[in-house]
């Protein structure tokens, strides 16, 4: 009601700045109270599993934060695309999973307190790695004439501020109010989805003028190959990483899985609220279109295949 009411009797020119500026607030709402969400499922155990598994911790951190962004640079330079969706690209590429690739571990019977240390290391480690490889990729790829630059410690800030924050909160929210706290979380599982599909449906309708992208169909066909290619082939190169450093199968599905799955909305925020440029926008948009379901589905057929792991299933 707020929403809609903070929009009365504004002039054109001052709705259109209202609504853009009321979606990039929802955004960064929807983005926090996912990170909330993270923090209330945490216990412990997860954090002791920090230590308990420092091989398949290191082999899916590198494959996260550097063969990934390697892979999405080899397909951005190989894309026809134009200069702001190739960032928008390695934009993605540096967005660490969440919630979702934790799911997805869950449901494929993956490692889930594998995957909960990736989400957990790679939130903290983005604090610096994003204004850092941002920085880069806009230099390499758009800054000719003009600069643009995303501000290191204010974007710092800004990400400490809608990711670690409301994640610390979400864990002490659950060790002070406990079952009170967990009716939260499964009412947050409930109302973030169509937050998100809310905020993804503007952003992918809307003209730019106005907060969204202004997405048509051509640009729907020019990315979703690339897209599809890149989740894939994300997932790809966490399994062979896996394979390199000598994990089980299940832990080698699991990087495949925290590799394969970004966090669109946090790719988002980068791209449209902190950078302002709709464009680098539209990547993330596309990639979430397909990114759940691939992921779910190559990750399925690759432990349905598995001999090995079929029967350690059945003998649990």
């Amino acid at each position: 009601m707020l929403f809609l009411l903070s929009f009365r009797n504004a002039p054109p020119g001052l709705l259109t700045l209202k609504l853009a500026f009321n979606i990039n607030i929802l955004l960064n709402l929807v983005l926090g109270l996912i990170m909330f969400g993270l923090g209330l499922s945490l216990t412990q155990n997860d954090f002791k599993q920090l230590f308990n598994q420092p091989r398949a911790l290191a082999v899916g951190l590198m494959s996260q934060m550097l063969l990934l962004p390697f892979v999405a640079w080899i397909i951005a330079v190989n894309s026809n695309l134009n200069p702001e969706m190739q960032v928008g690209i390695m934009i993605l590429s540096v967005c660490p999973g969440g919630i979702t690739s934790n799911l997805v571990s869950y449901y494929v019977k993956g490692n889930v307190a594998l995957a909960i240390s990736l989400t957990v290391c790679n939130a903290l480690l983005s604090l610096f790695s994003i204004p850092i490889l941002v920085n880069l990729f806009l230099e390499h790829f758009v800054n000719s004439g003009q600069m643009i630059e995303l501000p290191f410690w204010q974007t710092m800030f800004d990400i400490f501020i809608v990711t670690i924050l409301p994640a610390i909160l979400g864990i002490l929210a659950r060790y002070k109010w406990g079952g009170s706290a967990l009716k939260l979380e499964k009412n947050l599982n409930y109302v973030l989805p169509l937050l998100l599909l809310l905020v993804f449906g503007f952003k992918f309708l809307a003209g730019s003028e106005k907060g969204g992208t202004a997405m048509t169909l051509q640009d729907l066909k020019e990315l979703s190959v690339w897209m599809i290619v890149l989740n894939v082939g994300s997932m790809i190169t966490g399994f062979l990483a896996g394979i390199f450093g000598k994990l089980s199968f299940r832990n080698r599905i699991t990087i495949a899985v925290e590799v394969g799955l970004h966090n669109t909305a946090l790719a988002l925020l980068i791209a449209g609220d902190k950078l302002g440029i709709p464009t680098m926008e539209k990547p993330a948009l596309v990639y979430a279109l397909y990114s759940f379901v691939i992921t779910f589905l190559v990750a399925w057929t690759m432990m349905k295949l598995d001999p090995t792991f079929r029967k350690e299933n059945t003998a649990a």
